[in-house]
């Protein structure tokens, strides 16, 4: 084990502990005895050591089987993960037992025995419909009352779930459900988006809505397909960011698509690079429009490198990174939206508008409302005469929360659902 590695994770742990926090949670996933979690285990076991075991809990969540045809439950394999951890120094003081239906207090004896913890330390969870759910079957399982035990704190009065519980109830009971397309080229691998899907969701559960996901893979709109055909299913559509040529030309061609057919969009990061290339070829006239990444000689770079970017290229020199404030123009969609006049979104991303041609831009009816003012960056671009068409160059999806949908987010599908009634 590397030390400079371990003593890194350690470092990001401890930042997090600032004065006004009280607990810090760590979540490491994957599978105990896969190498790639193992610099991570490591850490942890330092950090107990270093923080005081008084201070610090290891919480191992574990699955408990039931063998239908046996007509039995199988704890070996908690048992088995437990020793693994053993192994490298870290015994769980909270087993959290994943099961698809309740646990008899026997199994509950069984695990606390062989596991060395208290019967009471046994924590059933039973599969959720929805990761939401989770919170209240802790709370149900006294999980919290434990934790504050465990870690020294005086007993508190009980959580008020109430507004959590709403929510969950919200989302169990949608009055109505809309059809969103998100268009990549990962989409065999949808996890890789999961942040937009659960943005998306939160979103629903504001508008009681159950938003259906339906995956489009880019490099299908490339073929001689009829875009139509594969388009027209969907009552909304998200091309989410990305990197590299493959698929873009499909990606442009949902952004028409949704453009000419008043179907509500979502351009995020490379979303909104390709509608600006879609709005610069087939509105402004200037064919053959692209980003300077995709074709560097072309004509029309209306996305391009920053001067001072240039020159840059070792280490992500090139990239910008974080949170970035963007001053929104009163009465667009971004405004009504945000209800402010300036937001801070986080950002991953290269390549910009480029500003040589926002006067074409603005003159056919692209609607600039917002950008970074310090150095006049686009960051937000919308539609005059549509019902909802609003692409941002940052990524909006990292700061929704279910309680909290992201304003964009919200009203994305919000427009879905009066652009489909």
């Amino acid at each position: 084990m590397i030390p400079h590695i371990t003593n890194e994770i350690k470092e990001h742990a401890v930042k997090l502990a600032t004065p006004d926090v009280d607990v810090v949670i760590v979540e490491i996933g994957g599978t105990v005895g896969d190498i790639e979690s193992l610099p991570y285990l490591e850490a942890m076991r330092q950090l107990r050591v270093e923080a005081g075991r008084e201070n610090f809990i290891n919480i191992h969540v574990a699955l408990v089987p039931y063998l239908s045809a046996a007509k039995e439950f199988k704890t070996k394999p908690t048992q088995y993960s437990v020793k693994e951890l053993r192994g490298i120094g870290i015994q769980p003081d909270v087993i959290v037992a994943r099961s698809d239906r309740p646990l008899p207090q026997e199994i509950k004896s069984k695990i606390a025995l062989f596991c060395d913890v208290s019967t009471d330390e046994v924590i059933f969870n039973h599969d959720a419909d929805s990761i939401y759910e989770v919170p209240l079957l802790m709370e149900r399982e006294g999980l919290d009352t434990i934790l504050l035990k465990k870690l020294g704190f005086e007993p508190a009065p009980a959580a008020d779930m109430s507004e959590w519980r709403n929510m969950v109830a919200r989302m169990k009971t949608p009055q109505r459900d809309v059809t969103i397309g998100i268009v990549g080229k990962y989409t065999a691998l949808p996890d890789a988006y999961l942040s937009i899907v659960e943005a998306l969701k939160h979103a629903g559960i504001h508008n009681d809505a159950e938003v259906k996901i339906q995956w489009i893979d880019c490099q299908i709109l490339e073929t001689d397909v009829d875009v139509s055909s594969v388009l027209n299913k969907v009552d909304g559509i998200i091309v989410p960011g990305g990197f590299g040529e493959r698929g873009i030309e499909g990606k442009i061609k949902a952004a028409r698509y949704a453009r000419e057919n008043s179907v509500p969009y979502l351009g995020i990061c490379l979303g909104m690079q390709l509608a600006v290339i879609e709005f610069a070829r087939n509105v402004c006239g200037l064919s053959g429009a692209n980003s300077a990444e995709f074709d560097p000689n072309t004509q029309y770079p209306v996305i391009k490198l920053l001067n001072d970017q240039k020159g840059q290229e070792l280490k992500g020199g090139t990239m910008r990174k974080g949170a970035y404030p963007c001053t929104i123009q009163k009465d667009t969609l971004v405004h009504k939206a945000y209800g402010e006049d300036v937001v801070k979104e986080r950002h991953r991303h290269r390549y910009e508008f480029n500003n040589e041609y926002l006067e074409s831009f603005k003159k056919h009816g692209m609607v600039i409302s917002g950008t970074y003012a310090d150095k006049g960056l686009v960051e937000a671009v919308e539609l005059e005469n549509h019902p909802w068409f609003v692409a941002v160059q940052f990524h909006p999806e990292f700061k929704s929360r279910p309680q909290r949908p992201h304003p964009l987010f919200r009203d994305f599908i919000e427009s879905v659902i009066k652009n489909k009634s």
